[in-house]
């Protein structure tokens, strides 16, 4: 018999573990691990990669529909989400051919979503689109031994290197589990270089170079590549 790995995520501890007994008791679910807030969980999403990820909506800081909105459209899992009853939110998502599950859990109500999941093998992104928020105001981030979340407004450029993607402001610097990607679909974040993206509100001062490339200097004096590739549509956002 075919098996999906899923990951639970929901702050309220009984719910999640009540959760994933049920899921255990199919035969048909492994559970390879939990989370108790949206940002372990978009974490835990990124390195796991669980074939469905159970999400509960109500969450603090960072709400399970947000939390849609940040996952890669090219690695995204399949989402079941769990809430208590809300006629608004269970009427958006049999709208738009979500599949939910009403807490407390029914098992069998969780056997017919177990069938849909197998019987739909590939996840539709338009579905997802349709209820995901399109941008994002605020992003999620690991700083030292904190969770630190910063409005989108507040960042002067968001660039990856070998250890991940990084969020700087004028006043710190932390680690993010969005993609550069998502950053630049649902942020008013611009493509500078392979690895860089600009606040554009957040320059200071440009440098043209030899060769057709440039350097940025921002508001909190962090210097930020500007590539030959990005140059043009740079200057042109800029009024250049």
């Amino acid at each position: 018999m075919n098996r999906m790995s899923a990951l639970v995520i929901d702050d309220e501890l009984f719910a999640r573990e009540e959760l994933m007994e049920l899921l255990e008791e199919t035969h048909q679910i492994d559970v390879i691990d939990q989370a108790g807030n949206a940002i372990d969980g978009l974490k835990k999403i990124n390195h796991l990669k669980p074939d469905v990820v159970f999400l509960d909506i109500q969450m603090p800081q960072v709400t399970g529909i947000e939390l849609l909105g940040m996952l890669d459209p090219d690695t995204m899992p399949k989402v079941v989400f769990v809430t208590a009853y809300d006629q608004y939110a269970v009427q958006a998502f049999e709208d738009n051919a979500f599949d939910y599950l009403l807490k407390p859990v029914d098992p069998a109500r969780l056997k017919k979503t177990i069938q849909r999941l197998f019987k739909y093998e590939k996840v539709s992104h338009e579905q997802y689109d349709n209820i995901a928020p399109s941008t994002l105001n605020q992003i999620p981030c690991v700083g030292h031994n904190r969770i630190v979340i910063i409005p989108t407004q507040d960042v002067e450029c968001a660039y990856s290197d070998i250890s991940g993607v990084h969020i700087r402001t004028v006043e710190q610097v932390a680690t993010s589990q969005l993609t550069l990607k998502v950053l630049e679909q649902k942020t008013g974040l611009v493509r500078c270089h392979r690895q860089y993206l600009i606040n554009i509100k957040m320059i200071k001062e440009i440098k043209l170079l030899d060769h057709g490339l440039a350097e940025i200097t921002t508001q909190g004096d962090f210097t930020v590549p500007v590539s030959r590739r990005y140059l043009k549509t740079l200057k042109e956002q800029l009024g250049f």
